[in-house]
Order: structure tokens, then sequence, then C-alpha cells
């Protein structure tokens, strides 16, 4: 079914374009909602169980104990979830909003710059869609993954989530169709990350080295970095993405820093200060903006094209993430996953946003530095270029970005691999690393025929199926919360009763 998708992507570009774009724009109109009333509703889920007495139950048995250090763990956990879309949008997203405001207030008049104080908004906006929401998403799916798998002994899948309901028929075909919605989720969700970061690997290398951007260099950056996911991959998770997970997160900071200390210091902080409060201030405002066009057009339209395509996204992502989150989070209590993959990674993508976007608004207001008239994927190297340093520094920087960018590609690639591999062998959280191999080859493959053949089209094609996918998913993710909710209820208080019935309780084997 993924073949028949890739290659009427080749053959029907426009026609599945049109289609997949009109579904998104219905799906937005008639059902946005359900998006914004989902997230919002997994927000407050989270807080609840780390606040609550089901925050010291642990994902597996009660004397299990963490595989991974924290650090580790934290770096696995932010690769995977963020990576790559992090460092693609991290200067294009508030350049894009700054130019294209969600209010009308800051629309400036026609041939003049946007207004100072827009810059706020839009940092603002970047942190609402790159902040709790999305993490509140991965943690919906991977906390009830890790509960029915490590502390109920059922498989890793999604179907097991649903066993409150479905009982011994999530062995059967209800659970295969859930299983079947989650591959195709995580298949695309990777297609179109893995194909951002080729974009903008190839867009560093013409910014630094003049390589042309064309399809046969994209074709070769997809082939070297998929045989170096494919060594990671058979060095498998401890070897593999742990290593490659802690050197991405030393280099990533590494650029952070260099890129603050050379940057507009004063303006930075001023700016991820003030947009942070505003965004603190506005959550609940924008978790449940859903505007009417009869009242809204433009900010009906607005919610449609970001929130509600962010959402869908994000639930589209939420198996590959949610299910690889569960995979290394065994021994670990479920506050401590909350804090781990909620606050951390939102504390990240402030400063991220804040540093890389920051900078770019610096830079696109008082320098007129023309980065809204470049792509998406050129629009950090511009940054960097314009930083204060000589053009070896900033060469170095931008190499520097690349390789970030490159080794997301191969953490991506690696964890989706396991992930799909682990979904297509009915939940062993044991695959066989030739399976995984084969998978991480699928991935690379797929990339390769919707971006150097379909083009452009393809991927944005790809893009708006993502979140056509999220629809029928949302509705499983609210069904496994629930079942959850109902497994966590049979849970003895603390000081009470403490065996529980052997069907409701089962200490599997961890992962190792």
């Amino acid at each position: 079914m993924i073949l028949a998708f890739v290659v009427a992507g080749i053959i029907a570009t426009e026609p599945l374009l049109n289609a997949a774009t009109t579904a998104r724009d219905w799906i937005g109109m008639k059902l946005g909602w359900l998006y914004v009333l989902s997230t919002t509703f997994f927000l407050l889920v989270a807080l609840f169980l780390m606040l609550s007495r089901f925050g010291k139950i642990r994902l597996g048995p009660p004397d299990s104990r963490p595989e991974f250090g924290t650090l580790a763990w934290f770096a696995m956990l932010f690769t995977t979830g963020m990576g790559i879309g992090l460092v693609f949008w991290g200067v294009s997203e508030p350049i894009h909003h700054l130019t294209s405001p969600r209010s009308a207030e800051f629309v400036p008049p026609e041939g003049e710059p946007p207004p100072p104080e827009a810059a706020t908004e839009a940092l603002s906006l970047s942190y609402f869609h790159w902040s709790f929401h999305p993490w509140a998403i991965y943690i919906a799916l991977g906390l009830a993954l890790g509960y029915f798998a490590f502390r109920k002994g059922l498989p890793l899948r999604p179907a097991s989530a649903l066993h409150p309901f479905l009982g011994d028929r999530v062995f059967g075909w209800p659970g295969h169709i859930v299983d079947i919605l989650a591959i195709f989720g995580t298949i695309f969700g990777l297609a179109t990350s893995l194909g951002l970061g080729t974009l903008q690997i190839n867009g560093g290398l013409n910014h630094v080295f003049g390589v042309p951007i064309n399809s046969l260099v994209q074709s070769i950056i997809i082939i070297v970095i998929t045989s170096i996911a494919l060594l990671s991959v058979l060095a498998g998770i401890d070897k593999g993405i742990r290593r490659l997970s802690m050197i991405n997160l030393w280099l990533a900071f590494l650029l952070l820093v260099a890129v603050f200390v050379l940057g507009p210091k004063l303006w930075n902080v001023s700016i991820m200060i003030t947009a942070a409060g505003d965004y603190l201030s506005s959550i609940v405002q924008w978790s449940l903006a859903f505007p009417s066009p009869r009242i809204d057009q433009q900010a009906a339209d607005w919610t449609t094209a970001w929130p509600i395509f962010y959402w869908g996204w994000w639930i589209s992502w939420a198996p590959f993430v949610g299910i690889f989150l569960a995979r290394v989070s065994y021994g670990r209590t479920i506050r401590e996953f909350i804090l781990g993959a909620l606050f951390a990674p939102v504390a990240v993508s402030i400063l991220w946003f804040g540093v890389f976007g920051g900078s770019g608004l610096f830079y696109e207001l008082f320098r007129d530095g023309g980065l809204s008239a470049l792509s998406e994927e050129q629009r950090a190297f511009r940054m960097i270029e314009l930083l204060p340093v000589g053009p070896i520094v900033g060469g170095v920087i931008s190499v520097l970005l690349i390789i970030v960018v490159a080794v997301f590609f191969v953490t991506s690639s690696d964890s989706g691999s396991l992930v799909v591999d682990t979904l297509a062998s009915g939940g062993s959280i044991h695959p066989v690393k030739l399976q995984r191999a084969f998978w991480a080859v699928s991935e690379g493959a797929v990339t390769l025929v919707l971006l150097v053949l379909g083009g452009e089209n393809a991927l944005a094609a790809l893009q708006a199926a993502s979140v056509v996918t999220g629809l029928p998913f949302a509705i499983i993710l609210l069904l496994m919360v629930w079942g959850l909710g109902k497994a966590l209820s049979s849970e003895p208080r603390p000081g009470g009763p403490k065996e529980q019935r052997a069907e409701d309780h089962v200490h599997p084997a961890g992962p190792r």
C-alpha cells in the first residue's frame, strides 16, 4: 500500500496533491475542533497524572529500574521527538509569522516592513506549536504503550492500549487495523522529516561550498546518510541510537551557544523572556481557539494553516515517537516519564527558537537580512552569515549545522526503523537487526522517490496526507488514554493492598 502511494505520487502528482490538500482543508474547517480539543485534553491528562498518586507507578514491575541514564534517555527523547524539524523551522517559522501574522493588527501597510512588536508574537506562536502540545501528544501514546507493555505484559504495539475495550481482539483484525494505521503514519511522517532534512543539508552545502541544489545531489545525500543509518541500526540501540543521540545533543548545544554568544545577545534574551511570558499567558486562549470564518476569516485561515496542521502532523507522528519513547523508558515512573518528556524538551525548544528565531527576527527587522525572501531551508544559513564574524568562522558554524541535521537524519531513520519493525513484528521489543536494516533502507527509498522523482509537490502531498492520517489516530489516541485511565484506576493506592489479580498485573521481563 505504501508502494502504491509512492507510485501514485510519481505518476499522478498533481491529482494526488489536490486530493490530499482538499481533504486537509475539509478536515481543518469541519473537524479542526477535534484536533483542538484532543491535544488540549492530552496536555491536561499529562499534568494530572504527573501530579497525582499515579505518578509513582513504574513502567514495569515495581522493582524495575531505568535501562538508560537520564542524560542519554533525554538525548534520545529529544533527537527523536523534534530533531530535524526544530532545526529546519528554528529560523523559518518565526520569520513566516512575522511576514504573515496571525493578528490583523500586525499586518503592515503595503510596501512597508512589519512592525518590531510583531516579532514577539511571531516567536511566541512558534513556542506554542513546538512546546507543550506536541509532547503531550507523544506522552499520551508513549505512556499508554509503556504501561500496557511493561506493566501488563502485552506486546509493544498501539492496539495493546485498547485491551480494556477490545480484550483479546487486539490480537485479531481490529488490532491489526490500528497497527497498520500506525505504520502508515510513521512511514509518511519519517519521509516528510527526512525530506526536509535532505533539503536543508543541500541548502547548506550550496551556501557554504557552492554545491548545486538539484535531484542528483539530494539523491547522493539520502544514499550516504541512509548508509550511515544502517551502521547505527546494526550497532543496536545502546551503541547506535544512544551514542549518536549523545553526540548530537552536545553538537546542538555547541551550535546553540555559538549563535547565542556571537548573535544579538541582549535582544535574544529580551525577546525570549517576553515571548515565553506571552505564550504562557495566552496558552489557554490559543489552545481552545477555533474561530469561525463568519467572524474572522483571517484568524480561521491561520488556525487551519498552522495549529490544526501541526496538531494533525504531531498526531500522525505519535506512533513513531510514542513507541520509541515507551521502548527507552522501561523502569521509569510515570512522573519521571512526564517530567522528562514534557518539561525538558519544552525548555530546549524555547531556548532554540529564542536564539535561532530571535537572531533571525533581529537581522530581518534591523539589518535588512532578506531572510523572508529565501526558501525555508536556506534561512538558517543566511542568519549565520549575518553574524558579526568572518567568513571562516561563519563557514565553520554552517558546517556544524549541516552535521547536526545529518546526525538527526541518522537517528530519526534508525529509531524509525526500530518502531516500524516493532509494529510489523507484532510488538516484539527484540526485532531482528536485518529486519530493521530493511526498514531503514525502505525509509530512505521512500524519501528518495518522493523528493527526487515526485518533486516538491509530492512532499506537499505527503504533508497533507500526514494530517489526514492523523484524523483517525486522534480518535484512537483518545480511546488509548481512556483505556489507560481504566487500567490505572485498578492500581492499588499507596499503603493499600499490595496484591492484584494475576491477570491484572503481569511482571514482564525488561526490554534487555
